[in-house]
């Protein structure tokens, strides 16, 4: 029997520091638990590349998503406000399904290529936070695809959160929201979507650690089969380019419950830039599927 939806995720962050003297300071370990999570005080532009192979009745075809996620942080005081877009740019192939986390991507007989729709978040987080680190705020879902096939056609609000401790060498967190559908078009299917994503690093000598953080979703208005839930996880590092530091990971899923038949295999490519906004070490997500 085929294992479906077999996961292949590849993250490369590279880190634009402002100060170089703080930065040189910085151990391996702060590097990497700045890698890894997901709410800080940092400016951020990743890039996530997903490619999904095995889609479509006869398992052939491959899709694409590739997500461009700006992170933007606001200190108000005592509190981080930190705002997080996915805007996807998607090919989809015909007559195949892809995951989403906003809502099911349905069939068509026609492949299409354009943008998404964008979701955007705001996590309200203490600024100094130390043992359990901590963000709740909305999320939004935009209906800004180019085309009928790429997009839900609605507009989807609800809660989002994230929390996690770094009990070193370990870093173990979740990150969840849901999304419903609440305006605009009213011959589509409405939209009621939960998305969660567990996330446990070990991080080891030498700057090497092992990772898993997949993203499970659900679609409660589907009559059946709501739900996509992978398992697996992989291994990273942190490194150095000249003074820049860099942060590569690659991970692998299987997922033993999926919506659709049609789906045998999925890649994915995520790509991170990012600086601090101050000399030292502040926390932020790799998360770019889930948000990481």
């Amino acid at each position: 029997m085929k294992l479906r939806w077999p996961t292949m995720k590849l993250a490369v962050i590279l880190m634009l520091a402002a100060n170089a003297s703080a930065r040189a300071q910085q151990s391996t370990q702060d590097l990497a638990e700045a890698a890894q999570n997901p709410v800080a005080a940092m400016y951020s532009l990743p890039f996530q590349n997903n490619i999904y192979g095995g889609v479509g009745p006869s398992h052939d075809a491959t899709g694409n998503v590739l997500n461009i996620q700006p992170v933007i942080p606001i200190t108000l005081g005592d509190w981080n406000i930190i705002s997080r877009t996915i805007a996807p740019l998607i090919y989809q192939p015909s007559l195949a399904t892809l995951p989403s986390e906003s809502f099911e991507l349905g069939q068509f007989s026609s492949s299409h290529f354009g943008l998404g729709d964008i979701n955007q978040s705001f996590f309200f987080s203490p600024a100094n936070a130390e043992r359990l680190i901590w963000g709740i705020g909305p999320t939004f879902n935009l209906p800004t695809a180019t085309a009928s096939a790429l997009g839900s056609a609605k507009f989807s609000m609800g809660p989002a959160a994230v929390a996690l401790l770094i009990p070193r060498p370990w870093l173990i967190g979740v990150l969840v929201h849901q999304l419903w559908s609440v305006a605009d078009a009213s011959n589509r299917p409405d939209v009621s979507q939960f998305l969660m994503q567990p996330f446990v690093n070990y991080n080891m000598e030498e700057g090497w650690y092992l990772v898993s953080s997949p993203i499970i979703t659900a679609n409660w208005e589907a009559p059946s089969n709501k739900w996509a839930f992978p398992i697996g996880g992989g291994f990273g590092k942190i490194f150095k380019i000249g003074e820049q530091p860099m942060n590569f990971n690659l991970q692998a899923f299987d997922y033993v419950k999926s919506p659709t038949a049609d789906r045998d295999g999925l890649s994915a490519r995520n790509c991170n830039s990012f600086f601090r906004d101050n000399g030292s070490v502040t926390r932020h997500a790799t998360h770019c599927g889930g948000l990481t």
